[in-house]
């Protein structure tokens, strides 16, 4: 790890040991992760916010029976092909199937695909999780 600072945080009582509980229930640490965590998250929701390049997936739940399902979320990330980094295909039972789609781009493409995707008929679940290339995160 680079060159660490330490600095010093006033919360209430109550609201510390709140946030203890958290640390514990989540497995981190110790405190100073926590809030490394939680800057770092921060961090990420600003660069989606101001449209820096961010990468993320798209996780799609859909029936893959469904007519020209498979054509059309072909053709969609084909449409897509700057933003579309890899994607990974999971038969979770007969009639069901997983997608997850690597994304990196400018904010409004990704979510713009993520958004399009969901609507494809077929498509039973569909959630975009955000995150960034890493380069601003320090």
């Amino acid at each position: 790890m680079s060159d660490l600072i330490r600095f010093g945080v006033s919360l209430e009582k109550g609201l510390l040991a709140k946030f203890d509980k958290s640390i514990r229930k989540r497995g981190w640490a110790s405190r100073s992760e926590a809030l490394r965590d939680l800057i770092r998250a921060e961090l990420v929701r600003r660069e989606w916010e101001e449209g820096e390049e961010v990468a993320g997936a798209v996780t799609l739940i859909y029936d893959h029976h469904r007519r020209d399902m498979l054509e059309r979320l072909t053709d969609l990330q084909h449409d897509y092909h700057r933003q579309v980094l890899s994607t990974l295909h999971v038969h979770l039972d007969h009639d069901h199937c997983l997608e997850i789609i690597a994304v990196k781009g400018k904010p409004s493409e990704i979510q713009k695909l993520a958004d399009t995707l969901r609507t494809i008929p077929g498509v039973k679940h569909g959630t975009l999780t955000m995150s960034a290339t890493g380069r601003n995160l320090g």
